[in-house]
């Protein structure tokens, strides 16, 4: 799949470079062991609902899986629009924003690619069946059956983790906070 192309790339303090979007990418990529994702979502009564999950980056999305019935995945279905972070201490630390609108998949090949990282990357072995992924519970996904969502962000801020904040923005290895912004992703239909 080709790469996404940021349309603006934008530094967050007035003089200061831009980290380029290729060191986030590799963060996302390549994430450091144990790391924690937070999903946020917008509850029914407009109400903010966080918790964490376990996610991948896998050809320019971000995919994670929810159970159907549980709050995050109630929100999900009704309004897509979500914020997913990620926390850093590989130097030089750079915490992730991640915004845009979470779509629930539907193709196989991909319900099958996602299954296959889940397998590989966690060692949580997933089955896909029709339009959802089965396999053994997860604390932070509800009980299985599973739903797959892809979220293609618009905005994503990159900011300097507490792990390298010590070095002062712009010092040498350090990294600048940044906000990168891509075309919107087209719907799934």
């Amino acid at each position: 799949m080709a790469e996404r192309t940021t349309v603006t790339e934008q530094p967050l303090i007035d003089e200061a470079m831009t980290t380029p979007w290729r060191e986030a990418r590799e963060r996302l990529e390549n994430p450091e062991p144990g790391r924690t994702y937070w999903l946020a979502t917008v509850c029914p009564d407009g109400g903010p609902h966080v918790m964490p999950l376990l996610g991948i980056w896998l050809d320019n999305a971000f995919y994670f899986i929810t159970g159907e019935t549980t709050r995050k995945g109630k929100n999900l279905a009704g309004d897509p629009r979500c914020v997913i972070t990620a926390s850093s201490t590989t130097l030089p630390a750079l915490d992730l924003i991640l915004e845009g609108e979470a779509r629930r998949v539907a193709d196989e090949a991909k319900l099958q690619g996602v299954a296959e990282a889940y397998g590989s990357r966690m060692g949580w072995p997933l089955e896909v069946r029709d339009d959802v992924v089965v396999g053994p519970n997860a604390p932070t996904a509800g009980t299985p059956p599973y739903a797959v969502y892809e979220l293609r962000p618009t905005t994503v801020f990159g900011l300097p983790g507490i792990a390298g904040t010590e070095q002062g923005v712009g010092s040498a290895g350090a990294l600048s906070p940044t906000r990168w912004r891509f075309e919107a992703a087209a719907r799934q239909g």
